[in-house]
């Protein structure tokens, strides 16, 4: 028998044989640790918290990069006008065409990540992002070869999502889970940088030997397993990775198509993409018109109040406070945590978003002061933040062992989102003005989610089934 196999079963017979019972770490609430930890010291789940945490800023940096990448040139769009001779509405475009890019790459690189590993997909597709900057920026260029650019630029980008998202999954415990996901949510909107890790890690493997083989002496910590993991894997591994499954390179798109008939995820994912995030395209890629009297730096300046709300946010409203809500609701409900109790922030943060976007519409539209408009700013990004880490902890926590997959789904649905937007948007603001067009999408917001998270609480448990990927069928 397999070791990947006795991990599920050999354990507690090996133990019962022994008469002895394995230690058990608790969590800070006395509950044992999920998921499940090795004693190996290169389990990524007993490094120590700098290392932890050096990952999990790397990784949110990468993250950081995808929305760089798509949003840093929109101050520039009314000089995109004249350079391109164009219309506002086909400068859009250029916000549209990244997001494609951003959709594709997850789709493209999720597999590959499983089998070689998070840190070589993650070099090797920020190169390409990086590469295609450059090409964007060379003199001269027409608008469809600054709109290529722009696709490759999201390709390469996009692989950060989903695959930043699993390396903070592959370091922390369910109880961190909240805090951990809101710091990679909130850096999709605060920085630009690049990084990549290692932290894939076959645990089942691991487990399974744990629970039959005896520790031998060795230099790492007295295990001999003969098998290569994590730190041990080299800076720029090329090879698959030992011990892990190794999916064949066309299973994402078939699991992505397969996410769909879970309503857990689809219904959440849908709710929150299509009900609030999608309206902060229709703000960033129409700030520029609506400050259009006020020079370039300024129109970027203007943007500080959605990076206030976003930061303001995170630290005081939504991965801890998430945390705390779930460990208090867990203690009522005999210690047992479900995925239902991570929505509860959803509500208030689709109201406070909704208001948001109702100031800031009439702010432009009666040309109030800029300070108004950056108040609206700031309520509709807290509200934004706070429902992007209820959505994503909830999905996770569904399916926490298939991180990457879930992530995947939502990152291809989000940036889809994204591409199309860009397309009528200001046709929109054109036909019906700017207060009734983000008035309207603050409504759309409120009247969304509110029914849409109340249908999760009710129905979420019923819902649920074991999920069944395609890439583990096939092996």
């Amino acid at each position: 028998m397999s070791l990947a196999k006795v991990a599920g079963h050999a354990e507690s017979a090996v133990l019962a044989e022994a008469g002895q019972s394995k230690p058990v770490r608790l969590s800070p609430t006395g509950n044992p640790l999920i998921p499940a930890v090795t004693n190996d010291p290169l389990d990524p789940l007993n490094w120590s918290f700098i290392k932890k945490y050096t990952c999990i800023v790397i990784a949110c940096f990468a993250y950081c990069l995808m929305t760089y990448f798509t949003t840093a040139p929109v101050p520039a769009f009314t000089q995109f006008e004249v350079q391109f001779q164009t219309t506002y509405n086909k400068t859009n475009w250029t916000f549209a065409i990244p997001c494609l890019g951003l959709a594709i790459g997850p789709l493209l690189t999720s597999s590959l990540a499983e089998t070689y590993g998070r840190r070589i997909v993650l070099i090797v597709s920020t190169a390409v992002a990086v590469l295609a900057s450059g090409c964007a920026s060379l003199n001269d260029i027409s608008l469809s070869g600054y709109m290529a650019a722009r696709f490759f630029q999201g390709l390469g980008a996009g692989p950060s999502a989903n695959i930043g998202l699993t390396i903070i999954n592959d370091l922390s415990f369910e109880h961190e889970r909240g805090f951990r996901v809101g710091l990679w949510a909130m850096a999709a909107n605060v920085g630009t940088v690049l990084g990549a890790v290692e932290t894939h890690y076959p645990r089942e493997i691991m487990l399974g030997y744990e629970s039959q083989i005896e520790r031998s002496e060795s230099s790492d910590g007295g295990y001999s397993p003969g098998i290569k993991r994590t730190k041990q894997l080299g800076l720029m591994r090329f090879q698959a990775i030992p011990g892990v499954r190794h999916p064949k390179s066309w299973d994402a798109i078939l699991e992505f198509c397969k996410l769909w008939t879970y309503p857990n995820i689809s219904i959440s994912v849908c709710v929150y993409v299509f009900f609030q995030y999608w309206w902060i395209c229709s703000i960033m890629t129409m700030e520029p018109l609506a400050y259009s009297s006020h020079r370039v730096e300024i129109q970027g300046l203007l943007f500080i109040g959605l990076i206030v709300g976003i930061v303001f946010a995170e630290v005081f409203c939504s991965g801890r406070l998430s945390d705390w809500i779930v460990a208090r609701l867990a203690r009522k409900n005999d210690e047992r945590r479900v995925p239902e109790m991570r929505l509860w922030l959803g509500y208030p943060a689709a109201l406070v978003a909704s208001i948001g976007l109702i100031i800031w519409s009439i702010s432009v539209e009666r040309n109030w002061h800029w300070m108004t408009g950056q108040v609206a700013f700031f309520l509709y990004a807290a509200g934004t933040q706070v429902g992007n880490t209820v959505l994503s902890t909830y999905i996770v926590d569904n399916y926490p062992e298939y991180a990457m997959e879930i992530i995947m789904f939502y990152s291809v649905v989000i940036n889809m989102s994204a591409f199309i937007n860009p397309w009528f948007i200001d046709l929109w603001v054109e036909q019906s003005g700017w207060a009734w067009t983000f008035s309207a999408q603050g409504i759309i917001c409120t009247l969304g989610l509110i029914p849409g998270y109340a249908l999760l609480h009710k129905y979420g448990p019923r819902m649920r089934k074991p999920l069944k990927l395609v890439m583990l069928a096939n092996q």
